[in-house]
């Protein structure tokens, strides 16, 4: 099990490699061996493309071809055994008459769930499935939660000072930018911007900000823009209507489609997150990062419709007169580094 928990990690490690690219896929790899050695490695590169399989059997060397049914195929996730936009790669397994298939975890989309692991056993294929459950679940943890609970995956983020605040206030407690993040911590939330579905905020921030809320700062796509805007009072010649990335708009007032401008209307009564993330399920959108502001934050740590915060702290900055940050409790911190004078802090719920 040690030699199958090795191998199983270089699938993640070559997971990794479509992070951003895949999604609604999940991200998985895959690698085959014989005799101890790697003949054959590939990834799922792009949503609509090959998947992992076919990619890693496409690799194995033609000197090396005639060992594949004698090879052993490790696969982060279990393999596909239905027409989507790629053939079944269960049936490529088949047809390259392997013999041992060892799988990191069960997929949990409806289509697959344990039904290409079915469909292996019973063309005779050895099929294992070791203690790597959990692991290969949490590196999809994207596509487990969009799957199980049918709703995105939800990544809270701020930056604070030191004190905890978010913004400074002037006269009549209006709120002023306040410039917290320093440039590696910006270019690490432009990162972050790259791997996710979507990005949200709220119309108070789209209206002190002006935010393009794109991927200026890293590699990659831009997120889909979605702007909470229940009265659309958001200027039609604001940054966030710019061309650079799709944009939907969740109002009370009209639903229209036309391009990349998407005005979806709800009802903004009871439970109007649920209802937001429920139209955001639909829509096939598999994560949000949530950028702002305080009230919209504070929302989805109440209803706790969240499952990570990332925040940010300024250590070296200290204002007095300023907007509080969301309150965030029953959550342990699961990772911390410095860049800098920020202080990045990886938040995970407890009870939920």
């Amino acid at each position: 099990m040690k030699e199958h928990s090795l191998y199983i990690q270089r699938c993640l490690q070559l997971a990794q490699l479509g992070a951003g690219n895949v999604a609604p896929n999940p991200m998985v790899g895959a690698v085959l061996v014989y005799n101890n050695r790697i003949i054959g490695e590939g990834w799922h590169q792009k949503y609509g493309e090959a998947h992992a399989e076919v990619h890693c059997i496409n690799s194995v060397k033609p000197t090396d071809r005639d060992l594949i049914p004698q090879a052993t195929l490790y696969i982060s996730l279990e393999p596909c055994s239905h027409f989507g936009k790629t053939p079944p790669c269960s049936d490529l397994i088949i047809q390259e008459k392997i013999q041992k298939v060892v799988i990191g975890c069960v997929d949990a989309f409806v289509k697959v769930n344990g039904s290409g692991i079915e469909k292996l056993r019973n063309a005779g294929i050895e099929v294992v499935l070791g203690d790597w459950s959990k692991e290969c679940k949490d590196f999809n943890k994207r596509f487990f939660t969009f799957h199980l609970k049918k709703r995105p995956y939800i990544i809270l983020k701020w930056a604070q000072t030191a004190n905890k605040k978010i913004a400074s206030l002037k006269q009549h407690n209006e709120t002023e930018r306040l410039l917290i993040t320093n440039e590696l911590s910006n270019r690490l939330v432009h990162k972050w911007r790259s791997q996710e579905a979507a990005i949200m905020i709220g119309k108070n921030t789209a209206l002190l900000d002006n935010p393009s809320l794109t991927n200026r700062n890293w590699t990659g796509k831009n997120p889909i823009r979605i702007l909470i805007d229940k009265n659309l009072e958001i200027a039609e010649n604001s940054a966030v209507f710019n061309k650079e990335a799709k944009t939907i708009i969740f109002n009370q007032q009209k639903d229209t489609l036309k391009e990349n401008l998407h005005f979806c209307k709800i009802s903004f009564e009871d439970n109007t997150l649920k209802e937001l993330l429920s139209h955001c399920y639909h829509l096939n959108i598999q994560s949000i990062l949530v950028e702002g502001g305080a009230k919209l934050l504070q929302s989805f740590i109440n209803e706790n419709l969240w499952d990570e915060c990332r925040i940010v702290t300024n250590k070296d900055l200290i204002i007095e007169n300023g907007l509080s940050a969301p309150l965030i409790e029953n959550a342990y911190l699961e990772e911390d580094f410095v860049l800098l004078n920020n202080h990045i802090e990886i938040l995970k719920p407890t009870q939920f």
